[in-house]
């Protein structure tokens, strides 16, 4: 990935107030949030949370951007998730003093959605619709299919607003290393399952 903007090590991070988490689905961004909120002590927001409503029903255009408005308004956060209805990504990324990337083996994302899948979440309000239908079987491909485009979309977010400290975490072992690299964590749990080793861009 092309080197861009403001580079940032693991232990800097306490010195961001405004951290947005982005990666495929099921890469552990929610669980990472956890752990960054708990060292920081920065609010967290989780977007499935405040996005899905009962039977899949989303918020209109209009009024999501005006939801991600109030988000960002605030002082300090940790926002994770994805949720770009409305474009609302690029308003999320331009506003963020540091972004980081969870890159993460689709196989190992897929894996964890399976397995989390109808069971109580924190991160979101409607686990328990979730089913395992035809629908379910089109998101696991989804997941299979976009993880370039999800890093071609980052990249240009990245050349556009190279103000954002941008972090690249590999793999479930380098969430892990990230994590080690913050003192004095009270950590909570263990990152999920799987892996494909240790590698991070500070660019």
């Amino acid at each position: 990935m092309k080197p861009v903007g403001a580079a940032c090590q693991p232990p800097a991070i306490k010195q961001y107030k405004k951290i947005i988490i982005l990666g495929n689905n099921g890469s552990g961004k929610s669980w990472l949030a956890k752990q960054l909120a708990a060292a920081t002590g920065l609010p967290l927001i989780h977007l499935d949370a405040e996005f899905w409503r009962p039977n899949w029903e989303m918020p209109s255009k209009e009024e999501w951007l005006a939801r991600n408005l109030e988000f960002i308004a605030a002082e300090e956060w940790i926002i994770e998730g994805m949720c770009s209805h409305g474009n609302t990504m690029e308003l999320r990324f331009a506003a963020a003093e540091l972004a980081i990337i969870l890159d993460v083996n689709r196989v190992t994302c897929v894996a964890g959605v399976i397995k989390r899948q109808g069971k109580p979440r924190t991160d979101t309000a409607i686990w328990a619709d979730e089913i395992f239908d035809w629908n379910f079987v089109r998101f696991l491909r989804l997941i299979m299919i976009r993880p370039g485009k999800l890093k071609r979309q980052y990249a240009a977010l990245h050349e556009k607003y190279p103000d954002t400290a941008y972090l690249v975490v590999k793999g479930r072992r380098g969430m892990k290393r990230l994590l080690d690299e913050i003192p004095r964590l009270p950590r909570e749990g263990a990152p999920p399952a799987g892996g494909e080793g240790v590698s991070r861009s500070d660019n």
